[in-house]
């Protein structure tokens, strides 16, 4: 997310501090190459000459040139003036006093709306919710259809309505319906257009009327640049939409239109969708993704998606197993089981401080997510006593892997002998530790 600008904005702020002792030249020029990185990444015209103004405000007085470490002064100002552009809070997800919460799903055709809607439910499904879909996008060839197949891979049902019925009226009769079945969240998906124009309005404007939503998602493409900032005004002048959710921002895109939304309109962005899957939806975290820009990684993020993926795994188990040096491959497939469900290898990187900022894309993609998988089918290619017992795996058994697992004799030696250093390190650090009188997590001391 924002991959080309964190990586322009990073380096620009890095160089300050090669300079030692600043000037205000050397801050007026800062400020001119953030602005063309701002401008390059789509930000609003306005939003990023405000930004800049506001900066160059604090980052010229003599407190900060008198300061020991000016660059590092800067570095905050641009910081603190990043997060007051995203907005200082996370917005939290507004629940009504009584069920069903309505949430109206609104934005132009083609920005991902529907799909979006399934990602929403599957988010809400993980906060311990129980949603319904609505089907109001009546216009739309397939729309139907779409968001039915959507609800049947995440176990959520929909409701449809008769053929014929207005979009109004499929979300009045979806609304009585979510109370009869005693569902908590009522999500309505409705129709798009591929540009503004009054009919799409009005049919919004019933059906928010009709449902009385507590959340409306305005759905922006990320791809769309400075013209989100437009959709959302048009937008908020029909409905009170309380929140954005960028689409697309795993792809290659400037994304400026993240950064712009909420300084222009005031609409805070909520979510943002990182992939096609139906979990590919992540909270906005505005703190968070100002210190990426900056280079300053997201930690947080790491080690909510460690969280996640490690749940209901017996995590303490295997650390204890590496501190007595007793790993086995059992241990090695789990372990890599669990990393998968974090995410694509090259994404967690990025969050890492400073390694999204300084290391090229092109070296992200060299990447290889397949030799993971080639690992994992060796693995699963040995038997339970091989596994448990690596020591026993001689020649003819390592042969013997390579053909079911369709590899090569060369890399099943190759991870066998990893996985013997491997256990070999965990085995001296265990000693060494044991030396020292600490066990840390493994161990009382």
């Amino acid at each position: 997310m924002l991959d080309n600008l964190t990586r322009r904005v990073a380096g620009i702020l890095n160089g300050l501090g090669r300079k030692g002792k600043l000037t205000e030249a050397d801050v007026t020029e800062m400020l001119r190459e953030i602005r063309v990185a701002l401008l390059e990444a789509d930000v609003n015209f306005k939003v990023a000459k405000e930004f800049i103004a506001k900066v160059k405000e604090q980052a010229v007085g003599e407190a900060v040139f008198s300061s020991l470490t000016p660059d590092q002064t800067i570095v905050k100002i641009v910081r603190d003036e990043l997060v007051a552009m995203l907005g200082e809070e996370t917005s939290r997800f507004n629940y009504g006093p009584q069920p069903p919460t309505v949430i109206l799903m609104c934005g132009l055709q083609g920005s991902g709306k529907t799909t979006t809607t399934a990602k929403l439910a599957k988010w809400l499904i993980s906060q311990g919710k129980n949603p319904l879909l609505a089907a109001c996008d009546r216009l739309r060839p397939a729309a139907i259809t779409q968001l039915q197949v959507l609800g049947q891979q995440i176990d959520v049902p929909v409701f449809v309505g008769a053929e014929g019925q207005s979009a109004v009226s499929v979300a009045k009769e979806a609304l009585e319906r979510a109370k009869y079945l005693m569902k908590d969240v009522l999500i309505v998906d409705t129709a798009g257009r591929t540009q503004i124009d009054e009919s799409l309005m009005a049919e919004l404007e019933q059906v928010a009327k009709t449902v009385n939503p507590v959340e409306t998602f305005l759905v922006l493409d990320s791809t769309t640049g400075q013209e989100a900032v437009s959709v959302a005004e048009a937008f908020a002048s029909k409905v009170p939409v309380t929140g954005a959710i960028f689409t697309k921002m795993d792809g290659d895109t400037r994304g400026g239109a993240v950064l712009s939304v909420r300084a222009a309109t005031g609409i805070p962005v909520r979510f943002t969708g990182v992939g096609e899957r139906v979990d590919a939806l992540e909270p906005f975290f505005p703190v968070r993704v100002a210190e990426r820009i900056i280079g300053m990684g997201d930690v947080l993020g790491i080690i909510e998606k460690a969280e996640q993926a490690f749940a209901g795994e017996n995590v303490e188990d295997i650390e204890k197993r590496l501190g007595k040096g007793s790993f086995d491959f059992h241990d090695m497939l789990q372990t890599f089981q669990m990393m998968k469900k974090m995410g694509p290898m090259k994404n967690i990187l990025k969050m890492l401080p400073g390694v999204g900022a300084q290391i090229p894309e092109e070296a992200f993609d060299q990447v290889n997510e397949k030799d993971t998988a080639r690992i994992e089918a060796i693995i699963l290619s040995m038997t339970h006593r091989e596994r448990s017992n690596p020591d026993i795996i001689n020649g003819s058994r390592r042969k013997r892997i390579a053909r079911g697992s369709g590899t090569s004799v060369e890399e099943v030696n190759r991870l066998i002998k990893q996985f013997h250093e491997s256990r070999r390190t965990m085995k001296q650090v265990a000693q060494m530790q044991r030396k020292a009188g600490k066990f840390g997590r493994f161990g009382k001391r």
